[in-house]
């Protein structure tokens, strides 16, 4: 069975409510390519609002 997540962090924003940081987007990335248990991500962000949709078993 494969689960697809999607979770929504507000995180914040440069400057105020406009937009994610890059570099926070980068990191997430940079974290999901280390999971193991992930068949495959996506980063994103909808103004300050992170997103990670991730499928996984």
């Amino acid at each position: 069975m494969i689960t697809v997540s999607v979770i929504k962090a507000d995180v914040g924003g440069v400057p105020g409510h406009s937009r994610v940081h890059p570099e926070l987007e980068e990191i997430a990335r940079t974290n999901l390519k280390k999971e193991k248990d992930l068949i495959d991500f996506h980063v994103t962000h909808c103004g300050d609002d992170l997103e990670l949709i991730m499928t996984h078993k």
